[in-house]
C-alpha cells in the first residue's frame, strides 16, 4: 500500500474524547504529529477533566471543546464532535491510550478512501510491551496480519464477525457518515460496530487496513471483563436489528476461544484454567446484559464499564 503515504492530509480531523488524560499527553502526541498532522486539525472533546488535561491539550495547539461530565456518550459525542469540524472530509477518531505505530499510520489508514466505495476503516492493534498473554493473543485473533475490505454479503462467511469494527484508530468518509445519520446518540459502547453494520446495510464497504499500525492493548481483570460484556450485552439486547441483519454474535465468541486455549496450549498451558475462567466471565457478563430490564439502574450502573449511562435515567 506504498501509494497511500502520498495521501493529501489537509482535509483530515483526527479527534479524541478526554477524560483525566493528562498522563497520557507524555505518550501519544509526539507519534500523531509525525504523522503528517498539523495540531489545528486535531479536536479534543474533554468531559470535564478535573485535571490538567485541557491545559496539555492546549500546550499542543490542539483544539478543545469541553462538555458537562454527564454529557458525554460513546456515540452522541463522537457525532457532535464531526459537527466541530465541518471542513474536514474525513474524520479520524482515536483514544488517548492508542499510540501510533509508524510515522505514516493516519496516512496510510486514510488511503483506504482511494476506493470510494469504503465508507470507513480501521487500524491493526499492536500490543503495548507490558501486555500480558491474554492482551497478546486478543490483539493477533482481532487484529490478523492481512487486510480485508466487507461488504454486507461478507456475513455470509463472518457472520457477526462482518460488523467488527473499533474506533481506536478508525477513519470515517464524511459523506457516508452522514449518510447514516451519524453515530448514534445515545449508546452504551460499540458505536464503531454500529455505524458499520449501518453503512454495508446502505451499501457501503468497510477496511480492515493491516498495513496502519497502532499500539493499544488491555491487562484487564475479571471484573473489568465481566463489565465490558455486560455493556456489549445492553447494546446488543437493545438493537436487535443487528443480530437479526448479521447474526448472533455467540459463534465468533467460541471461535475466539477455541483460538485461545490453542495459543495457551502452546505458550504455557498452567493459564488454561485462566481461560475457562475469562470466559465465563464473558459469558455471565453479556447474559446478563442482554437481561438488564431485570435489574434498577442503581444496580446496572455497577455491572457496567460506562457507570454514567445510567445516572438519571429513568
Amino acid at each position: 500500500m506504498s501509494e497511500t503515504r502520498c495521501f493529501d492530509l489537509s482535509n483530515v480531523a483526527v479527534i479524541l474524547p478526554t477524560w483525566n488524560s493528562e498522563r497520557f499527553f507524555d505518550l501519544f502526541p509526539g507519534p500523531l504529529l509525525q504523522q503528517g498532522i498539523r495540531p489545528n486539525q486535531v479536536l479534543i472533546i474533554d468531559s470535564a477533566s478535573n485535571d490538567n488535561t485541557v491545559a496539555r491539550a492546549r500546550s499542543f495547539g490542539f483544539q478543545v471543546h469541553e462538555i458537562p461530565h454527564l454529557e458525554f456518550n460513546h456515540g452522541g459525542t463522537r457525532a457532535l464532535a464531526a459537527t466541530l469540524v465541518p471542513w474536514a472530509e474525513f474524520l479520524v477518531y482515536t483514544t488517548h491510550d492508542a499510540i501510533m505505530a509508524s510515522p505514516d499510520t493516519i496516512g496510510i489508514l486514510v488511503g483506504a478512501f482511494g476506493d470510494t466505495r469504503i465508507g470507513a476503516a480501521y487500524a491493526r492493534q499492536l500490543p503495548h510491551c507490558d501486555a500480558n498473554p491474554f492482551a497478546r493473543h486478543a490483539c493477533a485473533f482481532n487484529y490478523p496480519a492481512h487486510s480485508l475490505v466487507k461488504d454486507y454479503e461478507t456475513r455470509k462467511t463472518l457472520g457477526f464477525k462482518t460488523i467488527f469494527h473499533s474506533n481506536v484508530l478508525a477513519a470515517y468518509r464524511r459523506t457516508a457518515l452522514e449518510a447514516i445519520g451519524s453515530f448514534p446518540h445515545d449508546v452504551i459502547t460499540h458505536e464503531d460496530a454500529y455505524v458499520a453494520a449501518k453503512m454495508m446495510l446502505s451499501g457501503w464497504k468497510t477496511a480492515y487496513i493491516a498495513e496502519a499500525t497502532v499500539y493499544h492493548s488491555h491487562n484487564q481483570t475479571l471484573r473489568q471483563i465481566f463489565q465490558r460484556h455486560f455493556d456489549a450485552g445492553v447494546l446488543y439486547g437493545r438493537e436487535r436489528w443487528m443480530r437479526e441483519k448479521y447474526g448472533e454474535p455467540g459463534e465468533d465468541g467460541m471461535r475466539f476461544v477455541r483460538s485461545e486455549i490453542e495459543w495457551f496450549w502452546k505458550e504455557n498451558p498452567l493459564l488454561i484454567p485462566k481461560v475457562f475462567m475469562r470466559t465465563a466471565a464473558k459469558y455471565l457478563g453479556y447474559n446478563l446484559g442482554q437481561r438488564e430490564a431485570m435489574f434498577s439502574n442503581r444496580l446496572k450502573l455497577h455491572m457496567g464499564a460506562f457507570h454514567d449511562f445510567w445516572v438519571n435515567r429513568p
